[in-house]
C-alpha cells in the first residue's frame, strides 16, 4: 500500500495505477461504516485510494476542529487489511496553496438544514472534494447515506461540472442498537452514548416532526433541526457531554422505512 503525503508524488504514482479507481475521501478516525466504503471501492475497482484530510474550511466551530479525533496508525493499518491500494494524507499548504481564495459555492440546499446551522460547512465540503476528485481522478467515488445532505450536494456538483465520476451512495452502517456510526460517537461520554440511540429510533418513527423535536427536547438532546423533505426525513442534534458537545445527524428514507 502506498502512503503519499505530496501532490507531485501523488501525480506520478496516479500515472502507475492501471484499470478503473475507485476512491473514499475522509477525515479519518475509520469506523465500520468508512470499511463498508472501502470494502465497496475495493469489489468494484482495480484500485482503491483512500484520502485521510481533516478539512479545516468546514468548521464553522474551532474547538470541534481541534478536538476532532485522529487514529491515522489504526487507520492505516485497517485500509491495508482491506486491500486499499493507496493512501493520500495531503498538506494544508499544498490543498490550499491559495490561502482558500477559490472556493465552490452552492446557493440553494447547502443553506438549508446542516447548512443554516453551520454557516460555510458546505462551501468548505465542495470545494475540497472537488479538490480531492481532480488530484485522484476517481472512476467511482463513494460516499455514505448518513450524510445525505452532503451526498447530495457533491453529486450535483459532480453533474454540473461534468466532472467524469460517478458518485456511488452507501448506505449509512449502524451499531447494533440503531445508532448511525459516526467519528464523532468516540467523542461521547458513557451517559451520553447511552442516550444516543434515541435520536435515531424516534427519526425512524411515525411522528410528525414537530412531535419528534419535542420528544428530543424532553430526552434531554438540543434539537438543530428534524425536517421531512422529499420522503426522507433528516435530523441534527446537539448532546451535552460535560465540558464539550457533540452534534450528531442522521436520516431516514420514510418510503423505505413504510416497506
Amino acid at each position: 500500500m502506498n502512503i503519499v503525503k505530496e501532490v507531485a508524488a501523488w501525480r506520478d504514482l496516479r500515472t502507475t495505477l492501471a484499470g478503473t479507481v475507485g476512491f473514499v475521501p475522509t477525515m479519518g478516525a475509520l469506523h465500520s461504516g468508512h470499511a463498508m466504503l472501502l470494502e465497496r471501492s475495493v469489489r468494484e475497482n482495480d484500485h482503491t485510494v483512500l484520502s485521510i484530510y481533516v478539512n479545516p474550511t468546514q468548521f464553522n466551530n474551532p474547538d470541534d476542529l481541534d478536538n476532532y479525533p485522529c487514529t491515522l496508525e489504526a487507520d492505516l493499518a485497517l485500509a491495508r487489511s482491506l486491500g486499499v491500494s493507496a493512501v493520500l494524507l495531503p498538506r494544508y499548504q499544498e490543498m490550499y496553496a491559495d490561502g482558500y481564495r477559490f472556493r465552490v459555492e452552492e446557493h440553494g440546499f447547502s443553506r438549508e438544514l446542516c447548512g443554516a446551522h453551520r454557516p460555510g460547512h458546505f462551501t468548505g465540503v465542495l470545494t475540497v472534494v472537488m479538490k480531492l476528485l481532480n488530484l485522484v481522478r476517481p472512476d467511482r467515488a463513494y460516499f455514505g447515506e448518513k450524510d445525505y445532505q452532503q451526498l447530495s450536494l457533491i453529486r450535483d456538483m459532480a453533474a454540473s461540472f461534468f466532472m467524469p465520476v460517478t458518485i456511488v451512495p452507501v448506505a449509512t452502517v449502524r451499531d447494533s442498537d440503531g445508532l448511525a456510526m459516526s467519528s464523532r460517537n468516540a467523542r461521547l461520554t458513557p451517559g451520553a452514548r447511552k442516550l444516543a440511540p434515541t435520536f435515531s429510533r424516534l427519526l425512524r418513527t411515525g411522528k410528525s416532526d414537530p412531535d419528534i423535536i419535542a420528544a428530543l427536547v424532553a430526552a434531554g438532546f438540543r434539537v438543530d433541526y428534524v425536517e421531512t423533505r422529499n420522503g426522507r426525513r433528516y435530523g441534527a442534534v446537539v448532546m451535552n457531554c460535560g465540558d464539550h458537545e457533540v452534534r450528531l445527524i442522521d436520516n431516514v428514507d420514510l418510503a423505505a422505512l413504510a416497506a
